[in-house]
């Protein structure tokens, strides 16, 4: 599966995996002390839905289009209230034309003592995201791989944030490389949060992936999923994961409350599922 973000950006899986960004954020911000948001795959951090990547595909219409369009009950238009302040400000013509991604959404929950690291591997995506940050001293922008990082660069010097992994999946072997990445970087930095996207075509990847993760006896690993339609054959994108560790302990509350009414909005009619469960941990 190539995910190059620009063709999917603002799809359902951008609304599920940001909303679920901007709760863990909520979270780090009841407490004063400042946090750190380590954003592994960053992209470009912003994208244009009527530019001819987002236009060859239109994920975004079943997306944040529908939310957007959407009048949700008064606990589920609360949580989503900060994802949907990101958007908006990215469209401040109350036009939906711009989507930001993970950086942006990051950034603009973040407080004065917060501060975010871009990372991006990709020289062009890397030049851009620059550009989009520019001047902004409370965010870093790297051109590194975001494997690396999660090494090298925990823990960081707040002790407190999240650690979002968002891999575009181009190549085999991403499951793989996320459960020896998130052994690597709890050794270094045991009480991080850390958030794991994930695309789901084939269960058996998925299964294989919850085995992996059982067997890191690392304790309170979140498993959250979203799909918008059955399996197919040949695979096709049909949901949407993230693994949480180390979640917020109000987060599975507030998915029991959001995904369900997410489920019934993205989906295709009547084919919406979604999945709670721990992997390990807390029950």
């Amino acid at each position: 599966m190539n995910y190059r973000h620009a063709f999917h950006a603002g799809n359902f899986a951008d609304v599920v995996k940001h909303i679920i960004l901007t709760r863990i954020l909520a979270y780090l911000m009841r407490k004063d002390a400042a946090f750190r948001v380590i954003d592994t795959h960053a992209g470009v951090g912003l994208y244009d839905l009527l530019g001819d990547e987002a236009s060859r595909t239109g994920e975004w219409r079943e997306g944040i289009a529908r939310l957007m369009a959407a009048e949700l009950p008064a606990p589920a238009a609360e949580l989503v209230a900060p994802y949907l302040a990101a958007v908006n400000a990215r469209n401040p013509d109350g036009q939906l034309r711009h989507y930001p991604g993970s950086p942006f959404i990051a950034r603009h929950m973040l407080r004065e003592q917060d501060r975010l690291m871009a990372l991006e591997l990709h020289p062009a995506d890397a030049q851009a995201l620059r550009e989009n940050f520019a001047g902004d001293f409370q965010t870093r922008v790297t051109e590194l791989d975001g494997w690396a990082a999660m090494g090298t660069h925990l823990p960081p010097k707040e002790k407190r944030g999240v650690v979002l992994v968002d891999p575009p999946f181009e190549v085999k072997g991403e499951f793989e490389r996320m459960t020896q990445a998130l052994v690597k970087a709890h050794t270094r930095w045991p009480g991080g949060t850390y958030a794991f996207w994930y695309p789901i075509k084939d269960p058996g990847d998925i299964r294989s992936y919850v085995r992996a993760l059982q067997g890191t006896g690392i304790a309170k690993i979140l498993r959250l999923e979203l799909t918008i339609r059955a399996p197919s054959t040949p695979p096709r994108l049909h949901g949407t994961g993230m693994i949480v560790v180390n979640p917020p302990f109000v987060l599975e509350e507030e998915m029991r409350t959001l995904l369900p009414i997410l489920a019934g909005l993205l989906a295709d009619e009547g084919r919406g599922r979604f999945h709670i469960e721990w992997v390990r941990g807390e029950s």
